[in-house]
C-alpha cells in the first residue's frame, strides 16, 4: 500500500484518483493568487481617501509609494500635526461639539487641502494673539464645512490620535516616506533645546 503524491491529491493534473480505500476523489488544483487590483484616486483626492488607501495596502514600501505619490502640504501638516511630538494643540482634548456637514459629496463641502492654511491657528505658538473661545469657534466652523470622514480626521490629529483610525501609519513610516521633514523644534511646551528644567 504506497502512498504517492498523486495518490493523496497533490498532482497539478484534474483527473480522478482511485485512493488505497477504493474510494475515488478528484484532484484538486491550487489556484494563483490573483494580485489585488491597482486603486488610483482621482487628481486632488480627499486626505481621507489617501489615508484609507494607504491603511489598506499591505507592504511597506507600498504604502511609502502611495504617501509619496499623493503628497500633499494638507497631509504633510497632517502627518507632522499628528506625529511631531513638539507640536502641540492649542484645542483642549476630546470629543468636539460640532455638527456633520450632511450635504451630498460633492456640493458645500471644504476639504482639509483648502483649510490647511489654518492650521496655525490651532497649534501652541501659531496664532497666541486668538483668544480660546475664538480659536475654538473656528475649529467648529471648520469641521462645519468639511466632509465627515475629513472632519473625524482633523479631530483625530488635533489630539495626536490619527493611528486609532489608521493603526498602520506611524511616524517611522511617514519620516520614511516624507525625509525632507525636520522632525522636532517646532515649539510648544515640550520644546526646549538645550534648556533642561
Amino acid at each position: 500500500m504506497a502512498t504517492t503524491s498523486a495518490a493523496l491529491g497533490q498532482g497539478e493534473s484534474s483527473e480522478k484518483v482511485t485512493l488505497a480505500s477504493g474510494s475515488k476523489r478528484k484532484k484538486r488544483t491550487t489556484k494563483a493568487k490573483k494580485p489585488l487590483p491597482q486603486v488610483k484616486l482621482p487628481p486632488n483626492p480627499f486626505q481621507s481617501e489617501i489615508l484609507d488607501l494607504v491603511n489598506k495596502t499591505r507592504g511597506r514600501q507600498k504604502k511609502i509609494d502611495l504617501l509619496r505619490e499623493y503628497r500633499n502640504d494638507a497631509l504633510v501638516s497632517l502627518m507632522i500635526w499628528n506625529f511631531d511630538d513638539t507640536v502641540q494643540s492649542a484645542l483642549p482634548d476630546g470629543e468636539v461639539p460640532y455638527k456633520e456637514n450632511d450635504a451630498p459629496a460633492g456640493t458645500e463641502h471644504t476639504s482639509l487641502r483648502q483649510e490647511q492654511r489654518h492650521f496655525y491657528n490651532f497649534i501652541q505658538g501659531g496664532n497666541d494673539s486668538l483668544s480660546k473661545t475664538r480659536r475654538e469657534s473656528i475649529f467648529i466652523q471648520i469641521l462645519e464645512t468639511l466632509l465627515p470622514d475629513e472632519a473625524a480626521i482633523l479631530c483625530l490629529v488635533k489630539d495626536q490620535r490619527l493611528v486609532a483610525k489608521y493603526p498602520t501609519l506611524s511616524q517611522e513610516l511617514i519620516a520614511e516616506a516624507y525625509q525632507d521633514i525636520q522632525w522636532g523644534g517646532r515649539g510648544g511646551t515640550k520644546y526646549e533645546v538645550g534648556v533642561v528644567n
